[in-house]
């Protein structure tokens, strides 16, 4: 179950990345569940990570890598997320890195490891190890659509997004692949995310941009407010396009590429929360007129974690009151209750304190009966706004979750 546009984007062939998708059998016999990028000599890598303090054992040998080398490859398998697994997650971590460089010649440090799936079992590591070789000949300029399907857990559908733009006669491109269904309010970034582009960027600069896009797409979804062990986003940069580098923020193609950047991030983030684990339907939450960008978050995410407004969201049941509830026991200074308006699209359902004199049910209820919903919520204290997205909680959330390890 899922919601909006099932059908993958075209994915841009990114110049200076290759990607192999092959099967090493780790949860399910013969599905694809090994990616491998291979990326050009001279390419800028950034990373985000996971803030759980549980994380993931290739977590903490990519954050370590990152730091030491430069980064020619990156090995993802699914299946098996490789955390709560001690000194023997480290090891097979670094297994897996010395393996995937003695198979391409560099060293460990220039490996990047990331896995998903089970926690708290170790890696099957005969399997993985075996199925490593294969990758070489697997490669391919235009291996996204694979990566993507490769890349997925509880996922129901595969995620990309693509852009190319033009600046002074010169295209650049970017494209994206993610994966996360459950286990989404990550707090960084997403289950996994990996993105790249042909233009030519510094790496402090790409870094920056990494994390700026990042807290304004990743870091406003929520399915089920947990953070995952196993977060991790990587932005690379090749150089292969001719346009000029991007050096420093005050560069004219800065701001440009930060935007075409913004919307592969927010497109990946969307189509995380239209394909969470059990959705019916995409909801926007937007708080206006706050004191700051901390409370209009507090409260926007408190209404988005709700389980009596998620439920009643699954059910299209118009049930203000809990938007109302929700609203006001979020963690913030004291408000004006009678300043505050809530919103259901354009139907008002809450100003002075209570029921709006013009709302009807049937209002409220043809809003409900959307798949896209907007709950917007004036504040009327400040000039804060932020925007935060979710999905409903559903029958199919539940057996989901109480079967994934069977």
């Amino acid at each position: 179950m899922a919601t909006g546009n099932p059908n993958l984007p075209t994915l841009l062939p990114i110049d200076g990345v290759k990607i192999a998708t092959v099967s090493a059998g780790i949860k399910t016999p013969g599905r694809r569940d090994l990616v491998v990028f291979e990326l050009a000599d001279g390419c800028s890598v950034a990373g985000v990570f996971t803030k759980n303090r549980f994380c993931a054992a290739p977590v903490l040998v990519s954050k370590e890598h990152l730091s030491k080398e430069q980064t020619k490859y990156l090995v993802v398998n699914t299946g098996n997320a490789n955390a709560g697994t001690g000194e023997q997650g480290m090891k097979d971590a670094r297994a897996t890195c010395s393996a995937v460089a003695e198979c391409y010649g560099v060293t460990p440090e220039a490996v990047l490891p990331f896995s998903t799936g089970v926690i708290g079992e170790n890696l099957p590591m005969d399997r993985l190890l075996s199925a490593i070789p294969a990758t070489k000949e697997a490669l391919s300029d235009d291996g996204w659509v694979a990566a993507a399907s490769g890349i997925m857990t509880t996922d129901t559908r595969p995620k990309g997004a693509s852009v190319s733009f033009e600046y002074q006669g010169h295209t650049i491109k970017l494209t994206g692949i993610s994966k996360g269904s459950g286990m989404i309010q990550p707090n960084m970034a997403t289950m996994l995310g990996y993105v790249a582009t042909d233009a030519n960027i510094d790496a402090s600069v790409l870094q920056t941009l990494l994390s700026d896009t990042t807290t304004k797409s990743f870091n406003r979804i929520t399915v089920d407010s947990d953070t995952s062990t196993n977060d991790s986003c990587v932005l690379v940069a090749t150089g292969r396009s001719s346009a000029p580098k991007i050096e420093s923020s005050q560069d004219k193609l800065y701001q440009i590429f930060k935007e075409k950047l913004q919307d592969v991030m927010r497109a990946l983030a969307h189509a995380i929360i239209r394909d969470g684990e059990g959705a019916t339907k995409f909801v926007t939450i937007q708080v206006d007129s706050a004191l700051s960008s901390e409370e209009a978050l507090e409260v926007a995410f408190t209404v988005a974690h709700s389980p009596l407004v998620k439920t009643a969201l699954f059910a299209s049941d118009p049930n203000w009151g809990r938007i109302l509830a929700a609203v006001g026991r979020a963690k913030i200074e004291p408000f004006d209750l009678n300043k505050l308006e809530i919103y259901l699209d354009d139907v008002c359902i809450v100003r002075n304190g209570g029921r709006a004199a013009e709302y009807t049910e049937e209002a409220g209820q043809a809003v409900m009966n959307q798949e896209d919903i907007l709950i917007r919520i004036n504040m009327a204290s400040g000039d804060a706004s932020e925007t935060v997205w979710t999905s409903d909680l559903s029958h199919d959330y539940v057996t989901i979750n109480a079967e994934y390890r069977t």
